[in-house]
């Protein structure tokens, strides 16, 4: 009997890495973005932009520019937190569409810039409340 387990644990099939210009299948993109094979799918329903060739029987083969594109739209969903149409309208204006690299300074910048501006509301709302604060001691105390 532990033979038959040595026998499985030593099944070392080789792996052989694919070039980055390969075509994926669909179970290979979902392990590497980490997100199952049905939001692939659902992405590619909204997002007319990636285009994996299908062979017969419907199986998909993703293209690397797919690859890239799927990885720029997860960190857009997940990572900068854009709804589906935000990543839509940002594919849709182009400003993503030549450049689906997660180093794109337009995007990257734009969550800074949103902080930044949510941290000068929040100072002035705050001004705002101190001063009423002191506006009412100033009445209940008058």
């Amino acid at each position: 009997m532990s033979d038959l387990f040595s026998i499985a644990e030593k099944d070392e099939t080789p792996r052989v890495e694919k070039s980055d210009s390969a075509f994926r299948t669909i179970s290979e993109v979902s392990s590497e973005l980490g997100v199952p094979q049905h939001v692939l799918r659902f992405w590619e329903s909204r997002f007319s932009q990636i285009r994996p060739m299908k062979r017969g029987g419907g199986r998909r083969y993703y293209r690397p520019e797919d690859v890239a594109l799927l990885k720029r739209i997860k960190v857009l969903l997940y990572t900068d937190g854009l709804t589906i149409k935000g990543v839509q309208k940002l594919l849709r204006d182009g400003s993503e569409g030549s450049s689906p690299e997660p180093e794109s300074p337009k995007v990257s910048d734009k969550p800074l810039m949103e902080r930044k501006e949510l941290e000068r509301v929040l100072a002035d709302l705050t001004a705002l409340r101190d001063d009423l604060r002191a506006a009412l001691s100033v009445a209940a105390n008058g």
